[in-house]
């Protein structure tokens, strides 16, 4: 009994001492969380967002290094609807960090390895600007990324879906290559089906815009078929072998048809309209309608005048020698002065008189000549042809220029025009000119990067010893269409033989091409005067990319090259300054379907 008694007793002497050291232990806690909860958990916090911050600083200059290493993508200039300043603002966060500091540590004379621990002992305003910056990380993330969406969207290409379809057609039509022959299978109709709708769907659009619904439903069926075809065709050599092959087709088709293409223009360029030729029949009815009499072109004694004007056209074209003859008149300040010296084939001798006769130009003199009745030509000289497909440079009348002294004795200057050219300005001034001894006076065409740039080795073989002896390769080059010749130096420095001279060696080998220019090259070689290039300007014949203001400026424009602007593959843009000194309005142009 007592013993119970004294276990008792300790055992509530035991209670009561826990209980009290349990109530010292609360009491002290409370206290200290009381502590705690004022001040020092904004210090516990705050540390932890600085460890925080510098592990991911850490990370993101282990990021930034990674990508230093490799290719860097160009800053995207990111612009959201109705707020300009998010791209620019995010800019100047990173410049700030990224490029400011450095900077700032190069000028106080540390590097970044000994700045980056000072960064790190001392948070203050840089890290509070990368806090700033990690706060709104999330919804400018999610701005940039719209704003990407919106930008991307304009400057996305208007022809992406058009080069989308035409993917799938090449990947369907090689998918269909690999079928064999003669197999009439449910995945050969499936796929020549999606060819053909998606064919007929397109068309012949250019432009996303243009695309119709249901062009892109048949976009979407093409691509479920071609998913289908490739597991039924996985391997991807046979893909590329089909590929190459359809590459290598299609590139000797379009080289093909480009040839085509040259060869039937340069066929047309040598081909005689049939509105050309029904004029000259009618010209030629009339003609040999009138009496002998009145068959003689009026002025006769201004033919051998040489205080007047004289130019000279070689032509066989009706309709292309009067836009020369009322282009010149037209524009010049004294046309009483003016003389033309046409020469033609006898073919298109009467064609030619008749026109002039009907349409005389206004006070200037007209003379037309037949090749056919230069008797001292068959008797003097042998009038050569070259060796050539294209009746330009095989044409009697081509070469003709280089007798010009003969067949005008008594004259000591005359103009040169090609029937293809058209004046702009008065062209008294080229009597003026000083040609200091030389025999012709020409614009050069030897300036690099001018539509009208030629070089001496592009016409004349230098590879011959003859050749390469007596011409320089890097001579200036000229122009033939609009040229003055001083005819008495022409004679006394017998330039026609040496034209002659030149022939005959050509035709022994091959020392130039064919044509007048570079046979022009090698006879008037330190012989030519080069004068202003506004008097001539080339390169209307053809796509030369002449400019617009050096037409207006030129005395005269020359459509060199094939197309004419009497043809109907001339270059619209440049066929109105021909157009407009052509009389549309003739009965026998309207007659012969000769139209504006």
């Amino acid at each position: 009994m007592r013993l119970f008694r004294k276990c008792t007793r300790i055992f509530i002497i035991l209670c009561l001492f826990a209980v009290s050291v349990t109530t010292t232990i609360l009491l002290l806690s409370s206290h200290r969380l009381r502590h705690l909860g004022s001040d020092g958990s904004k210090e516990f916090v705050g540390d932890l967002s600085i460890i925080k911050q510098r592990l991911e600083v850490q990370a993101l200059n282990a990021v930034q290094q990674e990508e230093g290493q490799s290719i860097k993508e160009p800053i995207l200039d990111v612009y959201r609807d109705g707020d300009r300043s998010s791209a620019v603002s995010l800019d100047s966060i990173d410049k700030n960090d990224s490029v400011g500091e450095p900077k700032n540590a190069s000028l106080s004379g540390n590097d970044v390895t000994t700045h980056a621990p000072k960064k790190e002992s001392q948070p203050s305003l840089p890290e509070q600007k990368l806090v700033t910056a990690r706060e709104k990380e999330k919804p400018r993330a999610e701005d940039v990324q719209h704003g990407h969406n919106i930008q991307s969207h304009p400057r996305r290409a208007l022809d992406e879906k058009v080069k989308e379809v035409k993917d799938q057609l090449i990947r369907a039509k090689a998918f269909l290559n690999f079928v064999p022959l003669g197999s009439n299978s449910n995945f050969v109709k499936e796929i020549k089906l999606r060819i053909k709708d998606l064919e007929r769907a397109v068309g012949e659009v250019t432009k996303d815009s243009d695309l119709s619904r249901r062009a892109i439903q048949k976009m979407k069926a093409m691509d479920s078929t071609l998913l289908k075809a490739s597991k039924l065709f996985p391997e991807c050599s046979a893909m590329v072998k089909k590929l190459r092959a359809m590459t290598y087709n299609a590139e000797e088709q379009l080289r093909s048809q480009k040839n085509q293409a040259s060869f039937l223009v340069n066929l047309a360029g040598r081909t005689t309209p049939k509105g050309l030729h029904c004029l000259s029949m009618r010209l030629t009815t009339d003609y040999f309608a009138l009496r002998s009499e009145e068959q003689e072109l009026p002025d006769q004694h201004k033919f051998q005048d040489p205080d007047l004007y004289h130019f000279a056209v070689f032509s066989d074209n009706v309709l292309a020698c009067s836009a020369v003859v009322n282009s010149t008149v037209s524009t010049a300040r004294a046309p009483e002065k003016i003389v033309f010296h046409i020469v033609t084939d006898s073919l298109n001798l009467p064609a030619m008189t008749m026109w002039f006769l009907s349409n005389p130009p206004g006070k200037a003199t007209i003379q037309i000549q037949s090749i056919d009745k230069f008797d001292w030509l068959s008797n003097k000289y042998i009038l050569q042809k070259q060796e050539s497909l294209d009746p330009r440079y095989t044409s009697p009348l081509n070469h003709l220029r280089f007798y010009l002294p003969d067949i005008f004795p008594s004259l000591n200057k005359i103009v040169l025009l090609d029937h293809d050219v058209v004046v702009k300005r008065d062209l008294a001034g080229l009597w003026r000119i000083n040609m200091k001894g030389k025999v012709n006076g020409a614009v050069e065409t030897c300036l690099e990067g001018e539509p009208s740039f030629r070089r001496m080795d592009i016409f004349i073989n230098f590879t011959d010893p003859l050749v390469a002896k007596r011409f320089d390769v890097k001579s200036c080059t000229w122009a033939f269409g609009m040229n003055i010749f001083d005819l008495q130096e022409w004679r006394k420095r017998n330039l026609t033989a040496l034209y002659h001279k030149y022939l005959d060696l050509g035709s022994d080998r091959p020392l130039m091409k064919a044509g007048t220019l570079p046979i022009g090259w090698m006879t008037f070689y330190k012989h030519t005067r080069a004068i202003d290039r506004r008097w001539h300007v080339l390169g209307l014949g053809y796509e030369s990319g002449v400019r617009l203001n050096e037409i207006e400026q030129a005395a005269v424009i020359h459509y060199d090259g094939v197309m004419k602007p009497w043809l109907e593959i001339g270059l619209q843009k440049f066929k109105p300054y021909w157009k407009k000194h052509v009389w549309y309005e003739h009965p026998y142009l309207q007659q012969c379907n000769i139209h504006d």
